[in-house]
C-alpha cells in the first residue's frame, strides 16, 4: 500500500485501533442494548485528537491530509459496530462538513471547536417523510423575520438528531424559487419548538435515528451556513465524500466480516473436519476475498482523486454504489458459514447482517447511484463542483471584468421592428402553450429588479435546442435586462438544454433538481444560475 499510505498513516492506523480494540469494542453489546453510545466516547475522541484530523489547525484540529481519515474510517468500521462508526462519521464528516466549507468565521468557531474536542455532537437533517433523494421537494421552511428566521416542518431518519447538540437543517427560504430557495440552517438543541421522537430500527441500534420536528423555531440570521438560497449546490457537493466516506467503511466491514468467518471456519469441525477443507466453501470465501479486494483497490483510486481535489462525482458513486452492494452480500455470505449459530444475537456476525442493510439506502440509494452513472457515461453529462465556481464567481465579483458586449450588438425592444418580444399573459391556459423562445423573451416582464446589485453584470447565453428554441444572450446591468438573438459577448454563465426540457423546467412540468442532476438542464456556473433563477418571477 507504499503508494498511498506512509509510516504516520500506519502508525496513526495503530493508535485508532488500539483505541478501538480497548475503549469501544468491549462495549459495543452494551452500547447495542441501550441503544445509545456515551457521549463519554466522543470526549475520549477528541483528547486524542481524532475528531480532528480533518479540521484546521485554528479551530483545534490537525489537518491531516485525506489518507488519515482513509486510515480513520477503516479502523472505526473494523470493530463489528456500524452504528457506532456511521453516528461517529455523520457528526465529523457530515454535520460540520458544511460549516467547515461555507460557514461564516462565527459559525465555525461556535460549533467546530466544541465539535472537534467532542462536547457537541452534530448531526444533517435532509430527508423528510416525502423528501429523501429529492431535495427539491423539502417542505421544511424558513421564512426571514428581521434579525431571525422562524423554521417550520420536520424531518425523519437524522442520525444523531436525539441526542446530539446542533443540527444542520435544509429548509425553503424561498419556496418559489426551487433548487434556488434551499438554505443551511444550523439550530441547537433545546431551542424553543424544537422536538425530537427516537426511531426503531433494524440495525445500527447503538446510533440514534429520530425525527426533527420543528414549530416556530426562532434562529438568528447568524446561523445560516454559507449563502441563503445554495443550499442545494452545497449537498450535492457534500454527497461525494459522504459516498466514500459509506464506500471506505463498507469495505472495511467486509473484511472485518471475513477475517471473523475465516476464525470460525478454522475452528468449526463437521463429519471429523474443519469447514475451511470443504472445496465449496473455500472457493466461495476465495470468491469474495477476490471482489473486495479488487474493490478496495478502486475505493483507494477514487479516495486519491478526491485527495487531488478532482469532483469525481461518476467514480464516486460507483464505489458507494460497489462496496454497499457488496457489503450486503458479503454479510449474507459469511453468516451462512455459521450456520444455525449466524442467526443467534451473541454472534457478531447476526449484528453486521443487519448493519449491512442500510449501506444501500444511506448517502443516496443504489438506483440513484445507478442513475447518475447511467447519465454520466451514456448520455454524456458532466457535473461541476458548486464550491469552485462560487470561489471563482466570488473572486470575479471583487473586480475582475465579466464580460463586455459588442458594441454594434442591436438589443431587442418592443420598437426594433425584429423584436419577438412578447407580453405574456400569467394566465394558466397561455402559460401552459409557451415556447421556449416566448419563455426566454418574457423574462423582462418577470425580472425582479430589487434582487440585482447595482454593480452588477451578468451575462446569460442560452442553447436551447430544438424547433422551438435556438440561442439568446440574456444581458442583465444596472437594473435592466436585455433578450438578444444570437449568442453576443461572453458568457458569465453557458445554459444549454433541448427546448422542450427547458419548457417543462420553467412551466413546472419537470422536477428542477432532477433535470439538473440527469444533466437535461447543463450549466457552466451553479453560483451564476442560482443568482438567475432568483432575478425573475416563475411561470409556473
Amino acid at each position: 500500500m507504499g503508494q498511498y499510505f506512509n509510516e504516520d498513516h500506519e502508525m496513526f492506523r495503530q493508535t485508532v485501533r488500539d483505541f478501538v480494540q480497548k475503549e469501544v469494542a468491549p462495549f459495543i453489546n452494551k452500547w447495542e442494548e441501550e441503544e445509545k453510545i456515551p457521549r463519554e466516547i466522543f470526549l475520549r475522541m477528541g483528547e486524542l485528537g481524532l475528531l480532528g484530523i480533518n479540521f484546521p489547525e485554528e479551530y483545534g484540529g490537525t489537518n491531516n491530509d485525506f489518507w488519515h481519515t482513509v486510515v480513520y474510517l477503516e479502523e472505526l468500521a473494523n470493530n463489528t459496530c456500524a452504528g457506532y462508526a456511521g453516528a461517529v462519521s455523520v457528526h465529523q464528516f457530515m454535520a460540520t462538513n458544511h460549516i467547515l466549507l461555507a460557514g461564516s468565521p462565527e459559525l465555525k468557531e461556535k460549533y467546530l471547536r466544541p465539535s472537534i474536542e467532542g462536547k457537541w455532537v452534530g448531526s444533517i437533517a435532509i430527508s423528510e417523510p416525502g423528501a429523501g433523494s429529492d431535495v427539491a421537494a423539502l417542505r421544511c421552511t424558513a421564512k426571514r423575520e428581521g434579525d431571525y428566521y422562524i423554521i417550520n416542518g420536520n424531518k425523519t431518519f437524522i442520525t444523531n438528531g436525539v441526542y446530539g447538540n446542533f443540527v444542520t437543517v435544509a429548509c425553503k427560504t424561498d419556496p418559489a424559487a426551487g433548487l434556488a430557495g434551499v438554505s443551511l440552517i444550523v439550530v441547537d438543541q433545546g431551542t424553543l419548538g424544537f422536538t425530537t421522537n427516537k426511531l426503531k430500527k433494524m440495525g445500527w441500534k447503538s446510533s440514534d435515528t429520530g425525527e426533527l420536528f420543528f414549530d416556530n423555531v426562532k434562529v438568528p440570521v447568524s446561523n445560516l451556513v454559507g449563502k441563503e438560497g445554495q443550499g442545494f449546490f452545497y449537498i450535492m457537493e457534500s454527497f461525494q465524500l459522504e459516498r466514500l466516506v459509506a464506500a471506505i467503511m463498507g469495505v472495511a466491514g467486509c473484511e472485518r466480516g471475513i477475517d471473523y468467518t475465516l476464525k470460525y471456519m478454522h475452528e468449526r469441525s463437521v463429519f471429523g473436519k474443519p469447514i475451511e477443507k470443504y472445496q465449496v466453501l473455500r472457493h466461495k470465501m476465495a470468491d469474495m476475498i477476490t471482489e473486495v479486494e479488487i474493490t478496495k483497490r478502486f475505493v483507494y483510486y477514487c479516495c486519491d482523486l478526491f485527495s487531488k481535489g478532482i469532483f469525481a462525482v461518476k467514480e464516486c458513486s460507483m464505489a458507494k454504489m460497489k462496496a454497499t452492494e457488496l457489503g450486503k452480500r458479503v454479510a449474507d455470505e459469511c453468516l451462512q458459514m455459521f450456520g444455525g449459530y449466524g442467526y443467534m444475537s451473541e454472534y457478531p456476525i447476526e449484528r453486521g447482517y443487519r448493519d449491512a442493510r442500510v449501506g444501500t439506502i444511506v448517502g443516496g440509494t443504489t438506483e440513484i447511484m445507478k442513475e447518475i452513472i447511467s447519465k454520466m457515461v451514456i448520455d454524456g453529462v458532466n457535473y461541476e463542483s458548486a464550491y469552485k465556481n462560487m470561489k471563482a464567481q466570488e473572486k470575479s465579483e471583487g473586480g475582475s471584468p465579466k464580460s463586455e458586449l459588442k458594441a454594434e450588438t442591436k438589443p431587442r425592444t418592443p420598437e426594433n421592428e425584429n423584436s419577438t418580444t412578447k407580453n405574456i399573459s400569467s394566465t394558466k391556459n397561455q402559460t401552459t402553450k409557451m415556447t421556449a423562445k416566448e419563455i426566454v423573451y418574457s423574462l423582462p416582464s418577470r425580472f425582479k429588479s430589487d434582487k440585482v446589485d447595482d454593480s452588477a453584470l451578468h451575462v446569460f447565453h442560452l442553447k436551447l435546442d430544438g424547433p422551438t428554441g435556438g440561442e439568446f444572450t440574456v444581458d442583465l446591468k444596472d437594473k435592466n435586462v436585455i433578450v438578444q438573438d444570437g449568442l453576443l459577448g461572453t458568457a458569465t454563465c453557458v445554459i444549454t438544454a433541448k427546448a422542450t426540457d427547458y419548457e417543462d423546467l420553467e412551466l413546472g412540468r419537470g422536477n428542477p433538481q432532477m433535470m439538473f442532476m440527469m444533466g437535461k438542464i447543463k450549466v457552466t456556473n451553479l453560483g451564476e444560475v442560482m443568482k438567475f433563477i432568483t432575478y425573475f418571477n416563475r411561470l409556473a
